[in-house]
């Protein structure tokens, strides 16, 4: 039985956030709807999640004695990360001694913070499909893995980054110390490594949502959402629609795939398989060939469209399944989501054509409350539902460009 206390008592539930963006904030609420006391932390303030967190707090995460001194002074019930700087081998630390759960462990939330990490997890360790790599630490090692086996096209990434940023498509030499420089300005820390990934021809990539909970047993159970569809730019998310159509044999591999990395990312330090939550697994399908790209512990950006599609979004189901509450992965209809850009760079900007943007049959709106634009930043994002999924993806991105970002 799962008992969940009163906020801001004695008796409440804390629950703390590392990284407050807007998956975060959708987190933050969803959690409130079910009684418990929030704290959302952020390196920045004012960031969307601790606009609506009972508490909000600004550390650098990636500082383990800054980490440290936080949890320890607020003595969360749950630390949830939300973003991939952090100072995981410190949530180790604390998990180990019993002081903290991290969700869905420490130790997954230290092998997906970089992309070395999952990807030899994944390939080496369990075998998963994956398109041919290479690690690199400096121009020339790049130059030579090219060359000497992975070829063009090619993606370079750097092994900590987010929403594609410092991402790069390789047609030729040429291209390589542009895309070198770009990972090096793209990564979330200043860390020198890149990895090369030879070019998977697919004919379609998907983010399939998979959820760790308890059912009725105590046991742990894992659950699937519809796969999401989605287009990237540059490795950025700009929009996504639910259900995505695929053969029943790729599903079933897409889905095997996901259960067994996230089973892997759901085992303690001390072997116990207690990880619970979401999981937003990326995969690249062709015919009913499947390859695993990537896992993010946490909801994903292109799972935004469960806002319109699901009975419970993701953040529903994370807040659920981490409280060790029942969930419902069902579909209530398709939908697509586009996402609305700063446009400037500026802060404490205005947005015009809201109501007109709300005129699209069957859409919504949400902006983020990010308190800095840049031209490429995302500050929201337009949700449509409609039965045929190409009429909700046309209305998601009329309503997306409706909303016009100026300067007050």
């Amino acid at each position: 039985m799962t008992t969940i206390g009163t906020p801001l008592s004695p008796n409440a539930t804390r629950v703390m956030l590392l990284g407050s963006g807007e998956l975060g904030k959708e987190v933050i609420i969803a959690l409130q709807r079910l009684g418990v006391e929030t704290i959302a932390v952020d390196r920045y303030d004012n960031a969307p999640g601790q606009q609506v967190a009972h508490h909000a707090r600004t550390v650098v995460m990636s500082d383990p004695a800054l980490l440290r001194e936080l949890i320890e002074e607020e003595k969360p019930d749950l630390v949830v990360p939300e973003i991939e700087a952090i100072a995981t081998p410190m949530l180790e630390v604390l998990e180990a001694t019993g002081l903290v759960r991290v969700i869905p462990t420490a130790r997954a939330a230290r092998l997906t913070m970089d992309r070395e990490g999952i990807r030899r997890l994944a390939a080496e360790t369990l075998g998963l499909p994956t398109s041919p790599y290479r690690f690199c630490d400096s121009l020339a090692e790049l130059q030579a893995a090219i060359h000497d086996g992975i070829g063009y096209p090619c993606i370079v990434k750097p092994v900590m980054s987010s929403s594609g940023k410092g991402q790069s498509k390789l047609e030729r030499p040429a291209d390589v110390q542009p895309a070198w420089d770009h990972a090096m300005a793209g990564g979330r820390v200043s860390h020198g490594r890149v990895i090369v990934e030879g070019f998977i021809d697919f004919d379609y990539e998907i983010t399939l949502l998979t959820v760790r909970a308890k059912g009725a047993d105590g046991q742990i159970e894992t659950h699937f959402c519809e796969p999401v569809g989605h287009v990237q730019v540059q490795g950025d998310y700009v929009e996504s629609w639910q259900p995505h159509p695929m053969h029943p044999a790729a599903l079933a591999k897409a889905q095997q795939i996901a259960k067994t990395v996230t089973g892997n990312l759901g085992i303690e330090l001390d072997g116990q398989a207690s990880g619970l939550g979401i999981f937003g697994v990326e995969l690249f399908v062709k015919g009913d060939q499947v390859w695993f790209s990537e896992v993010s512990p946490r909801p994903h950006d292109t799972g935004l469209v469960t806002l319109t599609t699901q009975w419970q979004s993701e953040f529903e189901l994370h807040a659920r399944a981490i409280l060790g509450l029942p969930v419902n992965t069902a579909l209530r209809n398709p939908g697509a989501s586009a996402v609305i850009y700063g446009d400037i760079d500026a802060t404490g900007i205005v947005f015009d054509g809201v109501d007109e943007a709300l005129r699209v049959p069957g859409t919504d709106i949400r902006l983020f409350g990010k308190p800095e634009s840049f031209v490429k930043r995302r500050m929201g994002v337009a949700l449509a539902a409609h039965a045929n999924m190409e009429q909700a993806r046309v209305n998601a991105k009329l309503a997306a460009s409706k909303v016009k970002p100026r300067v007050a």
